[in-house]
């Protein structure tokens, strides 16, 4: 069995016992242990913990007490628990460094404790209205995004962690990312329907349009990147415990792509100890529209006791449509369906490894575009032709976990995603066609990454991780024009971009209440492309070579307890490439992209069960060499680098609990931007914006429940408000949306391991315009507008075991 000593720290092995018989033991030596007097152990002592894993902490508070800990549990390494710090006794450090981990401290007599699995509970279920803003309590919420075990509070940076996913309401809304974007104003996204959409964070926004520039924000599935460029595959995220929006650039620690920062979706790990699974299923009905519905389950396997097991995700989504069609005389054609599957598999050897494996697959197929236009009404528009979209996505992944004892760290992720996208326009009605006309776009992508890495947070509050990542993506686009079943192909084009970084970053506490944080990412990497969407090696027209240097300098204060200050600096770019050019027929190489970001901010967390958690921060940005895929004025796609940018943001977000069950929320995001370049003269001063991106974004809401004899029950209400932004940059692209309100209403029950919920969204039937487009073939006729759904109203039943 491992066994520490607790002055030494030395880590010796004992043969004979089974695996579920191993144990931790840390102590002092044996002459102190029997010299010990109970008396030492309840008064209060110097503390001085580390953000680390559950094993290294107790290891350390035995070495810090003189308290003999023992644990015969196993997996204690793979916990990770926030910074404790203060003066206090054994027994309250004990129950602060066990809270919210599953497992608790029991005295064996007056100088030891054994650490022993809690009993299990009833989860207490946490009814959110939705939308509101996702944010939880931050005691006990690990940065993982971080890539080193960072408590929340002491983090050196801008992070909303959605932790309430796996506190809401089991049988709420399904929801993916775009549904997220909706409740967190520091996320922008745009509008042209589920699978197709752009992301973005704190308004580093290029481009309303999908092309194959790199996207501004990278989206990870755990420890995997999950799309290069193209939209954001709307990945539905039933069973996803956690989603941290770390904001930008994260240049250091993720490279290329992250210039408004990292979006980092954690699925629930398997669960080797014991079986369960859940079952959900909700109705949805639309004013004015077609019924949708959704189904989902989740099954979890042991297969070896403790060593080997899987999980199961499924699921299927609908979501009825809501637009006419006048003149091919059809209601509610923009239906949407989805659906997928996850499997993951965990093998745990033993000696600190572990293996994870699986890989998911989704697809999105969408009837027709759901915009409208104003001359036909504000749900209904006049096409010729049908308008459908599809996306599928296939992910694959592997990595590898080692934990040593002295808290050292290797994590190796491999990943391969493959993603396929197709768009259908109707181009009757642009310039020049006078017959049924159908625009086609297609993109299909592939991306194979690999990153290793190794890190430690040791007892003395240094922590640091260090390591290499490869990548390779290859993007094809084609295109094609003319009569339906039959259009023309127009040339498309193909990158393949390679990349090679090294990387690694490093905090180091000045005194008890300051850390600095120092890293950097030295990179090299190369796009080259061919106007042809099945080049041969040799056909490639070899791009720009980038070599970049992309530093970090981050601090962090702990002015009071629950108080933090912080500031960071940081920096980012993106990869040019070969792309299509003004007019059909041509392709033209485009330039890298760099930003440069500073802020500050503080966070507070509240200690109690009431309180205020939250955090605020004031950043500012310059963007140089935009890059932008962008329509032109006969609906053709191009690619160009639009100007510079200079962007100024203030945000914030809270948790507010007066008394115990009811929680009053708030999140806003301001932004202040201006665009200069060429492009951007051509509009008035006034809409010289980068798109997508309102001066003013908030939502507020307020819950609370109860218990009622053996369940409980919850009430909500939401209201989000989206100010005017524009459709893109330059005079043809500057088209009003946005500002509106959208209120919501909820309410819940739950008894034993059932779960029902009730909410209404739209409340007032609002049908403003979201998102000024839905067809670029006919842009030039501003008249589109992508109305919000019609009040609707889900009832949803979950079952767990």
């Amino acid at each position: 069995m491992p066994r520490w000593s607790g002055q030494g720290g030395d880590a010796m092995a004992s043969d004979g016992l089974s695996r579920r018989g191993k144990a931790i033991r840390a102590s002092v030596a044996a002459l102190s242990l029997a010299c010990a007097p109970a008396a030492l152990l309840a008064a209060d002592i110097r503390v001085s913990i580390s953000a680390t894993t559950l094993d290294i902490a107790l290891t350390t508070l035995a070495r810090q007490s003189g308290a003999d800990i023992i644990s015969t549990e196993p997996g204690l390494g793979r916990i990770p628990v926030k910074r404790l710090d203060g003066r206090m006794p054994v027994r309250t450090a004990l129950d602060r460094l066990l809270a919210g981990t599953g497992y608790r401290a029991v005295a064996i007599d007056a100088t030891s404790y054994r650490i022993v699995r809690a009993p299990a509970q009833r989860p207490v279920p946490r009814h959110h209205p939705a939308p509101q803003p996702a944010v939880s309590p931050q005691n006990d919420i690990i940065v993982t995004a971080s890539k080193q075990a960072v408590a929340l509070l002491r983090f050196p940076g801008s992070i909303v962690v959605a932790g309430g996913l796996s506190n809401r309401s089991a049988a709420g809304r399904p929801a993916d990312m775009d549904d997220i974007a909706r409740t967190m104003p520091v996320l922008q996204n745009t509008e042209f329907g589920p699978g197709r959409n752009k992301i973005f964070i704190r308004g580093i926004a290029d481009s309303s349009f999908n092309g194959s520039t790199q996207s501004t924000a990278s989206i990870y599935f755990g420890d995997v990147q999950l799309g290069y460029s193209g939209p954001e595959p709307s990945l539905n995220l039933y069973d996803i415990e956690q989603v941290e929006v770390m904001e930008g650039p994260q240049g250091t620690l993720y490279g290329a792509g992250a210039i408004g920062g990292i979006i980092r979706l954690t699925p629930h790990a398997v669960d080797l100890s014991k079986p369960g699974g859940s079952i959900t299923g909700g109705i949805t009905a639309t004013s004015g529209g077609a019924a949708g519905g959704d189904l989902s389950a989740m099954v979890n396997l042991p297969l070896v006791d403790d060593r080997a097991g899987v999980r199961l995700v499924g699921y299927r989504v609908r979501d009825g449509g809501y637009i006419e069609d006048r003149e091919r005389r059809l209601s509610n054609i923009n239906r949407t369906d989805t659906v997928g599957g996850r499997i993951a598999l965990r093998v745990d050897p033993g000696d600190g490894w572990n293996v994870d494996t699986g890989g998911l697959i989704q697809r999105i197929d969408a009837a027709d575009a759901q915009y409208a236009e104003v001359g036909a009404g504000p749900l209904s528009r006049r096409s010729t032709l049908a308008q459908p979209f599809h996306n599928q996505l296939v992910l694959g992944r592997l990595v590898i976990h080692k934990k040593w004892n002295s808290g050292l760290e290797l994590v190796s992720a491999t990943g391969v995603v493959d993603m396929h996208s197709g768009d259908a326009y109707d181009a009757t009605r642009a310039p020049g066609f006078f017959r049924p006309t159908i625009y086609e776009n297609n993109d299909a992508n592939l991306l194979l990454t690999h990153e290793t890495r190794l890190s430690r947070s040791t007892p003395g509050g240094i922590s640091w991780v260090a390591g290499f990542a490869l990548l390779y993506d290859q993007d094809a686009q084609t295109r094609s024009l003319g009569p339906p079943g039959n259009p023309a192909d127009i040339i498309g084009v193909t990158n393949v971009t390679k990349s090679l970084s090294a990387f690694a970053e490093a905090t180091v506490p000045v005194s008890p209440s300051l850390s600095l944080t120092f890293g950097a990412r030295v990179t090299t990497a190369r796009t080259d492309g061919e106007p042809s969407t099945q080049p041969r090696a040799e056909d490639f027209v070899r791009g720009r070579s980038t070599r970049r240097f992309d530093p970090t300098a981050a601090a962090s204060w702990l002015v009071a307890p629950g108080l933090a200050l912080f500031a960071r600096f940081q920096s980012g770019y993106r990869t040019g490439g070969i792309a299509v050019a003004r007019g059909i027929g041509r392709v033209a190489d485009f330039r890298s992209d760099s930003i440069k970001v500073g802020e500050v901010g503080l966070r507070m967390e509240r200690e109690g069960p009431t309180g205020l958690t939250m955090s605020a921060g004031v950043s500012f940005a310059h963007w140089r060499d935009i890059q932008a895929d962008l329509f032109n004025r006969r609906g053709q796609p191009y690619t160009t680098n639009l100007g510079n940018a200079d962007i100024v943001g203030v945000e914030g977000i809270g948790d507010w609990v007066p008394v115990r069950g009811l929680h009053a929320t708030f999140a806003f995001l301001y932004t202040s931007n201006s665009v200069d370049g060429p492009l951007a003269q051509s509009s008035v001063l006034a809409n010289r914006h980068l798109p997508e991106t309102p001066a003013f974004a908030g939502n507020a809401g307020l819950s609370y429940e109860w218990p009622v004899g053996e369940s409980n029950l919850s009430v909500g209400a939401s209201a989000r408000y989206v100010g005017r932004s524009v459709l893109g940059t330059g005079d043809f692209l500057d088209v009003s949306q946005g500002r509106y309100t959208v209120i919501g209403l909820s309410c819940g029950w739950k008894w034993r391991n059932i779960d029902a919920s009730l909410a209404a969204d739209n409340l007032t039937n609002r049908k403003d315009n979201r998102f000024a487009l839905g067809n670029p073939i006919i842009l030039g006729t501003r008249d589109q507008t992508t109305p919000l759904r019609p009040l609707n109203v889900r009832a949803g039943v979950a079952i767990s075991w």
